[in-house]
């Protein structure tokens, strides 16, 4: 056969050919034209991206009648003899087929030996990651410090199969994927050169069908050449690919947005009826609800502006679609896309993405009447309050008055503090001095509680343990209560270790500190007693004061009701 796939016809020739991989082909450019080349290099990326292709163009520059130079001529006897496959001194070795020790042990006997017709005999492995662990280990050695005139060239799509101890032999180059503009352009200098004439559309779905490699999108461009009678337009390349039309996105877009669940699955029957995979519809789903989100979210990026200038319609839908209704849809689309990829029905399943999706819509709208019905109640509900206020504070007197002394009469009594003479006195002294008490006070004493257990131990082991039982519980300008759970340890730094606590802390506190022992029990019961007692006069204080501002205000707030009713039935 005289006809050569596109692929194939186009592939690069020299490092300038190699399409979006500038990192990389600078550095081997400056490499060749330096001789700075390494002894051994792994290329990894996806397939498509030109690992292989720059792998051969690096072969033909190293050997090149020109060299050094940063690109082959193409034109001299290596660059033509590498380029066929006639020079044995470069080898293609495909290590899926070639994977075994006795393949890898040949090469290292081989590789002893002087080239034959180029300066550089140069090996190139191709799916590098196939070989078994015995070969990875025979390669080794000759791969740390091969002959002067060997250069071994790795290539691989799964790096991580790699055993590091290969990876730290080799000058490694990550291959990225092309992006969709690159691939655009290529393909356009391909069909100029074709006369071929193929819609800007055409080559976009091409481009995103192809998910980054350059081979992939020659191989379908190549296929619509063949399929379209004239000029490739959009329906061609959906019907090589099964994809989906532009024009039904919008339909289903829509329905799901409006509701209409039986234009949805008149869409998906339509779909599943033309042979389409669900399974790739869903997926070319997801990228249209992103584009719309990329659009919405950044519209100042190259490509939302592109996307808005191809397609008016696609910019009407953008506009009536809001970020968290798509954030909705692309949440239940990412779930069944999971729960498709094992059903042996995926129309079913496609079927209730698109109820659940229209039913999204209809909740969207009910909420937000439910809403209204909802402030509508609240409103009501405040004017109901008003007026029972309103009641309240007219009947408000000696009948306030008898009710209040009633409930205090009814209200249970303080639970007594059981404690022993010591206890009850250290209780007595502890609520005068909380009146003295502030957070302020205790957060400093807390803030060296630290270096006081640090300096007590110090000076005495025992009294450290016995503290090593407490917590600091309030503290005022100059004294602070200490909280025990056990009764023997409070008794034991009440009388014996009060000294040494209290020179402690005024130390480090730089003020004379004086302390005061409870359990804990008891801190809890003082605690309760003296803010129930500033409770009651904060509110007898406020009732006072609530009864001399309480009429006006309450008069002033009747009419301006009384008003707004009026107002309201005008």
């Amino acid at each position: 056969m005289s006809y050569q796939a596109l692929y194939r016809v186009w592939r690069p020739t020299c490092l300038s050919d190699v399409v979006g991989q500038e990192h990389i082909t600078k550095t081997l450019k400056n490499a060749l034209l330096h001789q700075k080349l390494s002894h051994a290099y792994l290329f990894t990326g996806p397939r498509g991206t030109g690992k292989t292709s720059a792998a051969k163009i690096i072969a033909k520059a190293i050997n090149c009648e020109k060299a050094p130079t940063e690109e082959p001529c193409n034109e001299c006897a290596s660059c033509k003899g590498i380029q066929d496959g006639t020079i044995v001194d470069v080898m293609e070795i495909d290590a899926a087929s070639n994977n075994g020790v006795d393949e890898i042990r040949d090469i290292r006997d081989k590789v002893k030996f002087a080239p034959s017709a180029v300066p550089y005999k140069v090996y190139i492995i191709d799916e590098v990651h196939m070989l078994s662990s015995g070969a990875f280990n025979a390669l080794l050695k000759t791969l740390e410090e091969p002959p002067r005139h060997v250069i071994f060239i790795l290539a691989t799509t799964e790096p991580h199969k790699i055993p590091l101890t290969i990876i730290s032999r080799c000058q490694r180059f990550d291959f990225k994927r092309i992006s969709s503009h690159a691939m655009m352009n290529r393909m356009k200098e391909i069909i100029e050169t074709s006369n071929v004439i193929v819609q800007e559309e055409a080559l976009s779905m091409i481009a995103r069908v192809s998910e980054g490699g350059m081979r992939d999108a020659l191989s379908l461009l190549d296929q619509a050449i063949s399929y379209a009678d004239g000029s490739v337009t959009l329906e061609d390349v959906l019907s090589i690919t099964g994809a989906v039309s532009q024009q039904l996105f919008y339909s289903i877009a829509y329905a799901m947005k409006n509701g209409d669940v039986a234009t949805g699955l008149s869409a998906v029957d339509t779909i599943i009826r033309e042979g389409k995979d669900p399974n790739r519809f869903l997926e070319d789903l997801i990228f249209f609800y992103r584009d719309i989100l990329m659009v919405k979210a950044a519209p100042n990026l190259e490509e939302s502006k592109n996307r808005l200038e191809m397609d008016d319609e696609f910019k009407e839908i953008s506009e009536k679609l809001d970020q968290p209704y798509i954030y909705s849809i692309m949440d239940q689309l990412n779930h069944y896309q999971q729960e498709m990829k094992w059903s042996n029905h995926p129309k079913v399943f496609l079927e209730m993405f698109i109820v659940q999706a229209c039913q999204l819509s209809k909740d969207s709208t009910s909420s937000s009447v439910d809403q209204s019905e909802t402030v509508q109640s609240l409103l009501n509900r405040v004017n109901q309050l008003e007026a029972a206020l309103r009641r309240i504070t007219t009947n408000q007197g000696v009948e306030g008055l008898q009710g209040e002394r009633s409930s205090e009469a009814q209200r249970p009594k303080p639970k007594a503090i059981q404690a022993s003479g010591k206890s009850r006195a250290q209780i007595s002294k502890v609520k005068g001095m909380l009146q003295k008490a502030s957070k302020q006070h205790l957060q400093s004493l807390h803030s060296q509680w630290g270096q006081v257990m640090e300096s007590v131990k110090q000076q005495s082991v025992p009294a450290s343990a016995w503290l090593n039982d407490c917590k600091p519980v309030a503290c005022s300008e100059n004294d602070f209560v200490l909280a025990f759970k056990n009764e023997m340890h409070r008794d034991m730094i009440d009388d014996k270790f009060r000294d040494l606590v209290e020179q402690t802390v005024s130390s480090l506190m730089q003020r004379p500190m004086q302390v005061n022992a409870l359990l804990v029990s008891h801190w809890e019961e003082t605690k309760e007693a003296f803010l129930k007692e500033q409770d009651n006069s904060s509110s007898q204080q406020d009732g006072a004061k609530s009864q001399k501002e309480e009429s006006p205000l309450i008069e002033e707030a009747v009419k301006l009701v009384g008003r707004d009713l009026v107002e309201i039935k005008e």
